[in-house]
């Protein structure tokens, strides 16, 4: 691999030699919810161009980070996964995710969430603090895409698609940033209809006590 070195003898210049070029953590924190074809990453990624997603794909397969495996028949696709050694980088992205989270505002006309973006957003604002000794399941519906998180005893399971026997299903749309970062509180969101819920309404109290976005610390200011 023809790596583009900083010449400083570091494990995080090392590590940047490696994840650090545009798009290669996106692609990563895509692969932490799954394995996913060419096609995949191109949809949750719409602004790559083929030609640079094919580069940092194979600059990842030779640095061992992905690995490229074929479905068994009939499916028969080539699909793109994380090695262990990629696996270990989701504690990385998931502090980057929670660092960069408080400078979301409203989300651009130009910018998409993805079922892997929401699926990450739920894994990166989960505060496992606050879900000891909790056994609950959230269906969680975002326009079209619709993810589940399930916790048990402070640890938590999430994925794409439905949660059967889902304790509370929540439909939402943009609020739902709001709702997380305690700009907006739950039966508020209830009462103007930001937040649609099936379950009983405290289990929506509990989300937000589970999945929030930490405001940044103290003397911190944040610009636009």
């Amino acid at each position: 691999m023809a790596t583009r070195s900083y010449g400083s003898y570091c494990g995080l210049a090392r590590a940047l030699e490696i994840v650090g070029e545009r798009w290669a953590l996106l692609i990563v924190r895509d692969l932490l919810v799954g394995p996913r074809r060419f096609t995949d990453l191109q949809r949750g990624l719409p602004r790559i161009p083929t030609n640079v997603l094919s580069t940092r794909l194979k600059e990842l397969e030779q640095a061992a980070v992905v690995h490229r495996r074929l479905l068994p028949r009939p499916g028969g696709a080539i699909v793109y996964e994380l090695t262990d050694r990629g696996r270990a980088l989701e504690p990385a992205v998931l502090a980057l995710g929670r660092w960069g989270a408080p400078l979301l505002g409203e989300p651009g006309a130009d910018e998409i969430v993805t079922t892997d973006s929401l699926v990450m957003a739920i894994r990166t604002t989960f505060h496992p603090d606050a879900a000891r000794g909790l056994h609950v399941g959230y269906e969680l519906h975002l326009g079209d895409l619709v993810v589940h998180a399930r916790v048990d005893d402070g640890r938590l399971t999430a994925g794409a698609g439905p949660l059967p026997g889902a304790d509370l299903v929540l439909e939402t749309g943009p609020e739902l940033r709001a709702l997380m970062a305690g700009e907006l509180a739950p039966a508020a969101a209830l009462a103007r209809n930001a937040v649609r819920i099936h379950g009983d309404p405290a289990l929506l109290t509990t989300f937000v006590s589970l999945f929030r976005i930490e405001h940044a610390p103290a003397g911190a200011t944040l610009e636009a």
